[in-house]
C-alpha cells in the first residue's frame, strides 16, 4: 500500500477548474488501496498576506467543500497544515538542505513574483521547500499533480536525495508524481488562453463550486465565444481557445470524449450548446454547493473533523520528522 499526499490552499472559493483537475480525482483515489492524506495548506497561504479572520473562514469553507465533494474523513486523513508542527520543522531542515540555485530555477516563483522579486515575501521563494516537507513528512510516495507542479516534485526528490547523501542514509523515499488523466484543462470563461483561477479579479471568469443555478447559467450565457459554429473535428478547435474550453468543460462534466461532444453539436451555434452546458453544470455543481452550505452551518463540527484529522496526521508525521531531526543531530524534544 502506497501513501498519497496532496494539498490545496484555503484561499478564495474553489473553482470548477480545481474540482475537475484535482478534487474529483482526490475522491476517486479514496476507492483504491492507498492511504490518502489531504491537507488544507494554510502555511502556504500566508506566503502572500491574508486577512486573519478571512483565512479562518476560508479554511472552514474549503473543508466544507471537500466534504461536500465526497472526501470521507473515515477513509482519508483531512486536516489543516498549521495544526501539525512536523511540516514547519521539516521545512526548516529542507531550507538548509536545498540550494539557492535550485529555488531560483522554479518557474512558478518567477511567474508569481514577476518584476517584483525584491518585494515579495521570502516564504514565496522557499515555498517549494515547504511543499517538499509536506510530502516527505509522511514518507508519501505518490502525489497527484498537474503539469505545472512537476518541477516542484523534481525539487522535492533532489532535496531528499541530498539529505540522504549528506547523512549517509536511505531515509526519504522517492516521490512518483501521479499525473492523473485530466478531463479538461479548464480555462477562464473570459479568456480561453488563461487558466481558470480563483484569484482572477473577475468573478465572471470562473464557475465557483458554491455558485447557485442562476449564477452558473448567467456565467455560461456570458462566456466568451467566437462567431463560428461548433466544428466537427477536434483539431478544428486548436485555433479556437474559447470554443475548445467550453467543449472541454462539457466533456469533462458529462464524462464524454471531446470528439463525442463535437459529433453531437457539430454545426450548432453556441446558444443551444451553452444551454446544454449550463444544465449539465448545474446538475453537477449545485448539489455540491448546497452540501457545502449545509456543512458551514456547523463550524464547530467542521473544526472537529479537521482536529481529528490533524491528530491522525501527526501520528504518522511525528516519528518520521523526529527521526529526521535525530539524523541532523538535534537532541530529543
Amino acid at each position: 500500500m502506497a501513501r498519497i499526499f496532496s494539498g490545496i490552499q484555503p484561499t478564495g472559493i474553489a473553482t470548477l477548474g480545481n474540482y475537475l483537475g484535482a478534487l474529483r480525482n482526490w475522491v476517486a483515489l479514496q476507492e483504491g488501496d492507498d492511504e490518502c492524506i489531504y491537507c488544507l495548506v494554510d502555511l502556504h497561504a500566508i506566503t502572500t498576506f491574508q486577512e486573519p479572520a478571512a483565512l479562518r473562514e476560508q479554511t472552514r469553507q474549503m473543508a466544507a467543500l471537500l466534504l461536500a465533494c465526497g472526501i470521507d474523513p473515515e477513509r482519508s486523513i483531512l486536516f489543516h497544515q498549521s495544526a501539525v508542527s512536523a511540516h514547519a520543522r521539516l521545512a526548516w531542515i529542507f531550507n538548509c538542505v536545498a540550494r539557492m540555485g535550485w529555488l531560483k530555477r522554479m518557474t512558478q516563483f518567477k511567474d508569481k513574483a514577476g518584476k517584483h522579486q525584491e518585494e515579495v515575501s521570502t516564504g514565496l521563494f522557499t515555498y517549494p521547500n515547504l511543499m517538499a516537507a509536506d510530502i516527505h513528512a509522511y514518507h508519501a510516495t505518490r502525489v497527484p499533480v498537474g503539469d505545472d507542479q512537476l518541477q516542484h516534485i523534481e525539487l522535492a526528490n533532489d532535496i531528499a536525495e541530498k539529505f540522504n547523501h549528506d547523512f549517509g542514509v536511505a531515509f526519504f523515499p522517492r516521490i512518483e508524481p501521479l499525473v492523473l488523466k485530466e478531463s479538461a484543462r479548464v480555462m477562464s470563461l473570459r479568456d480561453g488562453t488563461k487558466k481558470m483561477s480563483k484569484s482572477d479579479p473577475s468573478d465572471m471568469s470562473r464557475i465557483n463550486m458554491t455558485d447557485t443555478a442562476d449564477v452558473i447559467a448567467q456565467k455560461i450565457r456570458k462566456a466568451k465565444t467566437d462567431p463560428e459554429p461548433l466544428p466537427e473535428h477536434v483539431h478544428d478547435l486548436d485555433a479556437r481557445p474559447e470554443a475548445r474550453n467550453l467543449v472541454g468543460i462539457y466533456a469533462a462534466i458529462t464524462g464524454h470524449k471531446v470528439s463525442e461532444v463535437l459529433h453531437r453539436f457539430a454545426g450548432s451555434n453556441f446558444g443551444p450548446f451553452k444551454e446544454q452546458l449550463a444544465e449539465a453544470l448545474i446538475a453537477h455543481v449545485e448539489p455540491i454547493g448546497h452540501r457545502t452550505r449545509e456543512y458551514l452551518k456547523d463550524p464547530t463540527a467542521l473544526d472537529r473533523v479537521l482536529q481529528d484529522g490533524a491528530r491522525k496526521a501527526e501520528a504518522v508525521a511525528e516519528p518520521i520528522v523526529a527521526e529526521a531531526e535525530r539524523l541532523v543531530g538535534f537532541l530529543p524534544r
